[in-house]
């Protein structure tokens, strides 16, 4: 059969190699990823951050967030050339073999320990690896094909950056890292599920028990509301015990009362596209989130 000269596949295929590398890492996860661990770092450190942590340590949680990523693509390949959000990735297509990936990934991982263990300490190292085969392994490869609580159970990984950060600085777990920690805890099911609902039927398709395809979407919808009303108080903790002042308090009160409005509006059913905006908007709301963190330290320190 010929292929029409604009066929996708012709595009994907024609891509450069290091494109095909670089989205085996998911840039855009993993940079929010790293800029979590960053906030981490900020909050840990007194005066500005130390630039060894700061450079080294942001380097090997980078590395270790797409060693992790590759490893899903790994894990997830089978899956992926059935649903029409993943078929263009790399080993779908068949664009890189999984030998590439894999290697790469290997590489990557080895490289973030060394970097870590010998920059910022053995802990950091430790938990860092923790994280990885946490997502990699732990959620991709049972957790999400065993039960609907794969999210809940499994954000515990995607949660950790801030306290890897945070440990880059102090090379110790302290109270404070774990409110950063249970504040994505708290975000990540109804950031997941959100899409979830927008993509239930390829989900479905694929037997993977997302909570819409096992309990149904209104089910879903009333579990989202009640994780961002969680969510909410989750954020008003950094102010009440000190961790952060009025500047933080003020953007975490805005953002709040938009992602429950999109979350109410969704719980009712008011329109179909509310589950993919209430996901983008997630994005948005962790991302400014925690950049309220880092603006109302520094103008603590200012004043």
């Amino acid at each position: 059969m010929a292929i029409a000269p604009h066929d996708p596949l012709i595009a994907v295929l024609a891509k450069p190699k290091w494109r095909e590398y670089l989205s085996l890492t998911k840039p855009k996860v993993s940079l929010l990823i790293v800029f979590t661990a960053v906030v981490g770092m900020v909050l840990a450190s007194p005066g500005m951050v130390p630039l060894q942590a700061l450079v080294l340590g942001t380097l090997g949680i980078a590395m270790a967030s797409a060693s992790a990523a590759t490893l899903n693509h790994i894990l997830d390949q089978r899956i992926d050339k059935q649903m029409a959000r993943t078929r263009r990735r790399p080993l779908a297509t068949g664009s890189l073999r999984t030998s590439q990936a894999f290697t790469f990934a290997a590489v990557l991982c080895v490289a973030s320990m060394t970097v870590l263990n010998l920059s910022v300490g053995w802990l950091c190292a430790l938990l860092t690896f923790g994280s990885l085969i946490g997502y990699a392994v732990i959620y991709t490869r049972w957790l999400k094909h065993a039960t609907p609580q794969n999210i809940v159970i499994g954000g515990a990984a995607g949660a950790a950056p801030p306290v890897l950060g945070w440990v880059a600085v102090t090379h110790s777990i302290d109270p404070q890292a774990l409110v950063l920690f249970l504040i994505i805890f708290a975000w990540t099911p109804p950031h997941f599920w959100s899409l979830a609902i927008a993509r239930r039927d390829e989900y479905a398709k694929v037997g993977i028990p997302m909570l819409p395809v096992t309990h149904g979407i209104p089910y879903t919808r009333r579990q989202i509301l009640l994780y961002t009303a969680l969510l909410v108080l989750c954020t008003l903790i950094p102010t009440f015990i000190g961790m952060s002042g009025w500047l933080y308090l003020a953007a975490a009160l805005a953002l709040d009362a938009r992602f429950l409005y999109l979350a109410l509006a969704l719980y009712r059913g008011v329109r179909p596209d509310l589950p993919i905006r209430t996901f983008r908007f997630s994005i948005t709301y962790l991302m400014a989130l925690f950049g309220a963190f880092i603006a109302d330290h520094y103008c603590t320190m200012l004043m």
